[in-house]
């Protein structure tokens, strides 16, 4: 071994390095979250009615309120009879929005629309029930529902469905009235 070789003094290693303010507020704020965190879930399980889902209060009945009936007399647009012949029906657009399209004047129509045929003869009908603006009505051929708008087995279109006395009838029209019997 020669001189060199000898085991020189080694200095101590550095102090480790200071903390800092920083540091310090970082580690204290990461505690204070994962203690809160920790708590949290505890603190709701402790508490449903500050968590909880709150339903409305209300009637909890079925009944209807008791209002008196209204006397509106209304009839419907698919009723009415088209006085102004000058005016093609196929032109007015869907009064009511059912995404439908026509048929008219294509090749491979078999006739007037079913809405246009005529029914055969002018039946005597009476009405059975009358239903949610429906009503039952039957003639010699059988049973139909009909609403505002149908057409009936004389022929005519179902204006408006009353009641009259207490009692059910259809209008047509043709002013035609038929009752409930």
């Amino acid at each position: 071994m020669t001189e060199t070789d000898t085991d020189e003094s080694v200095n101590p290693p550095k102090a480790a390095k200071r903390r800092t303010i920083t540091d310090r507020a970082l580690v204290c704020t990461g505690l204070v979250l994962a203690g809160a965190s920790a708590f949290f879930p505890w603190y709701v399980f402790l508490n449903p009615d500050k968590f909880g889902i709150h339903v409305a209060e209300g009637d909890r009945t079925r009944d209807l309120p008791n209002w008196p009936g209204r006397e509106v007399v209304s009839v419907s647009p698919l009723a009415m009879v088209n006085k102004n012949p000058s005016e093609p029906r196929d032109l007015i657009p869907d009064p009511l929005t059912t995404a439908t399209i026509s048929n008219t004047g294509r090749e491979d129509d078999k006739g007037p629309p079913a809405e246009q045929q005529p029914l055969p003869g002018k039946l005597p009908f009476h009405l059975l029930h009358v239903v949610n603006g429906r009503a039952l009505i039957e003639d010699d051929t059988g049973m139909y529902v009909v609403r505002v708008g149908s057409v009936l087995p004389d022929n005519s279109r179902l204006a408006s469905i009353e009641q009259r006395a207490g009692k059910w009838v259809i209008v047509t029209s043709a002013g035609d009235v038929y009752g409930n019997n």
